[in-house]
């Protein structure tokens, strides 16, 4: 059970994970309103507080996920001389190869070196032993994956996804003005803080377009680690020839992205690659409800009978007889999105980067 499980009793009414008592705390009323907080900076003084590293002053709480290939532990915890909730990411060095080493200490070089209020930064980092701590903020509603897994799992209304891909490509936006692409952008590296700010996270397969002073247009190293994030590549990273790649490669992750977020599955995640490959360079145009693309699943071929509000302010269509959710969906989809929000992810995913 994750960590918003236990404190979260409804998929209606998503609370945040701080411990005061608040009213009305949904990320439907954080995210979907338009002053959106996306943009804000986090708070100053805990920043400034947070700075200890004392393991004696961390109290950890309870693990709430795991990272980095399942090598990093993710926990809440508090620092007991001030109360304040953070996130530590404990890894045991000893475990990992001098390839994950390296992405290590490049996501933590990385998170001191950005400054900007949507990329995820890094407080304190210091070892205990062979044991690397990572200090971060704490951010109440985890991951959006993590938000579609519990409370979406039908996938997001149009409004949530734009204040969340609102933050998220500001984010991605501010690496690509310093010459950086990604490379993994996907909901479960898009963090949500309780007051509604969404960061960027997911910076180990980070890679730089700048070498020796100089900015190059294109370049041509594929991701390490990179089998769990394929479906979210690009067919141009993915094809490995003489053109390269760029920062528009990050585009077409954020159309995936998309496609995840509106329909709570991820695109070609059960595909062969090489399969995954000829669909992204030949085939047909694909949508957030071209249900072809996307993985089968149980929970989601089981007939709906409930016809309840899925929590964002959209009914649930009921499908009648013995027809599923899954065979309606191109024809009588759950939820509908506006002509601008399927222009925006068909532009995403144009297979000519100069096109996106």
């Amino acid at each position: 059970m994750s960590l918003l499980d236990c404190f979260c009793a409804s998929r209606t009414q998503v609370e945040s994970l701080r411990p005061e008592t608040q009213s009305e705390t949904s990320i439907h009323q954080y995210l979907v309103d338009e002053r959106t907080l996306s943009w804000l900076p986090p708070s100053t003084r805990a920043s400034e507080v947070i700075c200890s590293t004392n393991v004696s002053h961390y109290e950890l709480q309870v693990e709430i996920g795991r990272g980095f290939d399942n090598l990093t532990s993710v926990h809440l915890a508090r620092h007991t001389p001030t109360g304040t909730l953070v996130t530590i990411k404990i890894t045991n060095l000893e475990n990992c190869t001098e390839e994950r080493l390296k992405a290590l200490q490049k996501s933590v070089i990385l998170s001191h070196f950005f400054r900007h209020p949507n990329i995820t930064t890094y407080w304190t980092v210091f070892t205990v032993g062979s044991w690397l701590w990572v200090i971060s903020p704490f951010m109440a509603y985890g991951s959006a994956s993590q938000l579609l897994r519990t409370y979406f799992p039908e996938g997001m209304s149009e409004t949530l996804i734009r204040n969340i891909l609102f933050g998220a490509v500001r984010g991605l936006n501010y690496l690509h003005q310093n010459g950086c692409i990604h490379r993994s952008f996907k909901a479960s590296h898009i963090l949500i803080s309780g007051d509604g700010l969404v960061t960027l996270s997911g910076l180990s397969h980070l890679h730089s377009l700048v070498k020796h002073g100089q900015r190059h247009r294109a370049v041509y190293d594929f991701p390490q680690f990179s089998t769990s994030v394929q479906p979210w590549l690009s067919p141009e990273l993915l094809r490995q020839d003489l053109h390269g790649y760029n920062v528009k490669s990050d585009i077409y992750s954020v159309g995936i992205t998309a496609c995840e977020l509106a329909s709570g599955q991820v695109p070609f995640q059960d595909m062969h690659r090489t399969q995954m490959l000829l669909q992204k360079l030949k085939g047909p145009p694909y949508s957030p409800l071209d249900v072809s693309i996307f993985p089968q699943s149980e929970s989601r071929m089981k007939n709906s009978r409930s016809g309840v509000d899925s929590g964002i302010g959209e009914s649930v269509l009921v499908s009648s007889g013995t027809r599923t959710v899954n065979s309606e969906r191109l024809q009588t989809p759950s939820k509908t999105f506006s002509p601008a929000f399927l222009s925006l992810v068909q532009l995403c995913l144009q297979q000519d980067p100069e096109k996106r």
